[in-house]
């Protein structure tokens, strides 16, 4: 992981995403251990991590991990993976499903003022 990929659970989710969206935007990453599109996934957010520098963070939100599974009902989560985008602590999107890096790039490009 780096500074840019972390990891988030329900306890750090204001601090570490809702309030640092303001500072730059955070895209979510609401997975599961048992399910293959976001092992798909996985590799694609690394790398985009790396390409976008720091101007954007990927928090990664395991949602079977404890009581991180409040989070997926709070954001009314229907399938997984879930990327969310958020920027000054607002959701400017979302998408489900493994996606092709272009379409995440794309994703980032049209929702996020970077």
């Amino acid at each position: 992981m780096t500074d840019s990929l972390f990891v988030v659970d329900l306890h750090e989710f204001d601090d570490k995403v809702i309030k640092a969206s303001h500072n730059h935007p955070i895209l979510v990453d609401l997975w599961a251990d048992w399910c293959s599109p976001c092992l798909v996934i996985a590799p694609l957010l690394e790398k985009l991590a790396h390409e976008f520098d720091g101007r954007i963070g990927i928090a990664k939100v395991e949602v079977d991990d404890g009581e991180n599974m409040k989070l997926a009902g709070h954001y009314k989560v229907r399938g997984f993976p879930t990327l969310i985008l958020f920027q000054n602590g607002n959701e400017v999107g979302r998408f489900s499903g493994a996606k092709p890096l272009q379409f995440i790039r794309n994703f980032i490009d049209e929702h996020a003022d970077i």
